[in-house]
């Protein structure tokens, strides 16, 4: 199959989009598995008490082996095999070949950082709002409300109803 659309579509008279057709991707990350990391990754596989990534990048690495009696899968026969993206295999075998075999199983940590959108000064108001009188013709506020209000109050630019719960379940004030 083709970018959807089978042989038999193409042989029966339907013009084939020219974006169809695959070019061969030379593979810049070659895994090539030593005889001891082959016989840890099969023994990882077999094992029953291994995370669900770690098995998933085990087997990756497993059938991209490229040694002559190795089955050196292409990454689209992988990720149909495995049931995952083909960026995902291409990403196994780059942590393998630049970072090595423990690299390649465990987890990459995350290098993303998030900005709290509330202060101290705009979590006491959020505290002094909820804790407050509701608004007219409420009987009690809702954290959209809280939410809008703060933003209405130029507290901070935006804010989700999330992010106002998070808040107030930090404190012992329970009115919304």
């Amino acid at each position: 199959m083709l970018s959807g659309i089978t042989k038999d579509k193409l042989e029966g008279g339907d013009p084939a989009p020219p974006f169809c057709f695959k070019i061969p991707v030379v593979k810049k990350y070659v895994v090539r598995l030593t005889p001891e990391e082959q016989a840890q990754l099969l023994q990882l596989t077999r094992r029953g008490k291994v995370a669900a990534r770690a098995l998933l990048h085990a087997r990756i690495l497993l059938k991209a082996d490229s040694h002559p009696e190795a089955p050196a899968w292409s990454d689209e026969a992988i990720s149909e095999a495995l049931e995952v993206h083909a960026t995902t295999v291409a990403r196994v075998r780059q942590r393998f070949v630049e970072q090595g075999l423990e690299a390649a199983l465990r987890p990459q940590p995350t290098t993303r950082r998030y900005e709290r959108k509330l202060d101290g000064a705009a979590e006491a108001h959020l505290i002094a709002l909820a804790c407050g009188p509701a608004p007219e013709g409420r009987a009690q506020w809702t954290l959209r409300l809280l939410a809008d209000r703060l933003v209405e109050l130029e507290q901070v630019g935006s804010v989700s109803h999330e992010t106002v719960r998070r808040t107030l379940k930090k404190t012992s004030c329970s009115h919304t």
